[in-house]
């Protein structure tokens, strides 16, 4: 009998603005958009990430006179100017610094995106056990990570979680409008109305996404669902 070896699970997260880096420069801006290039976490815990900005109602002096006011950040590099876009080499400091290490520890990042809204992250685990440990981690040190997408790095694309886009905007819109809180602060009547569609529609499209995401995350992907819900 073969043995099934796990490969590695691809993480997609979200962390707060104000958990993170540049908070108060993306919070300063409309239309901005932060790439992380790459991040070198050094042995004496300082971060130094490669950082492509761009925004679209900022040039680079006000760009760079935000970050220079930003508390999160210690030192910066202009590397590249493409008049529209600058590569930046960033000293990141504060707790972003913890953030940073508990992710690097037993995980490798793949790409990390930022905006007004908050950050993003794709990360790269061993094993849904290094998640775990890495999801408590944050716990313990007063952080989030809002945990998106779950999926086996041989899966790809094909393991992240089946919806139809349908599906997917009942289910966000359920969520935004606190469908799901309790007390409920919404109906399936006003959210069928505010969708344009009847409120037979709307709970099929809700069930239906249900039943893909508890089919993905608890039964296709044993252990992962626990850990989603916390």
């Amino acid at each position: 009998m073969t043995e099934t070896r796990d490969n590695g699970t691809v993480v997609e997260a979200e962390i707060p603005i104000d958990e993170f880096a540049l908070g108060e420069t993306l919070s300063a801006l409309d239309g901005v958009r932060c790439e992380v290039e790459r991040v070198v976490a050094h042995d004496d815990g300082q971060v130094m990430p490669f950082v492509w900005m761009s925004s679209a109602d900022a040039d680079r002096a006000r760009i760079e006179t935000l970050l220079s006011d930003d508390p999160s950040v210690s030192e910066t590099e202009l590397l590249i100017d493409l008049s529209d876009r600058w590569l930046y080499r960033m000293q990141w400091v504060g707790q972003i610094e913890t953030l940073v290490g508990i992710l690097t520890k037993e995980s490798a990042i793949l790409a990390v995106t930022g905006s007004e809204e908050g950050w993003s992250l794709r990360t790269l685990f061993p094993d849904r056990q290094t998640l775990s440990r890495t999801y408590e981690r944050f716990k313990e040190n007063g952080l989030t990570l809002e945990i998106r997408n779950i999926y086996r790095l041989e899966d790809g694309q094909q393991g992240r979680l089946e919806l139809t886009d349908e599906q997917q905007e009942a289910l966000i819109l359920a969520y935004e409008r606190g469908y799901y809180d309790i007390p409920r602060e919404t109906t399936a009547a006003a959210l069928a109305d505010e969708l344009g569609i009847t409120h037979q529609a709307l709970s099929e499209r809700l069930r239906r996404g249900h039943e893909n995401l508890v089919g993905t995350a608890l039964v296709n992907e044993s252990g992962v669902g626990e850990l989603v819900r916390k």
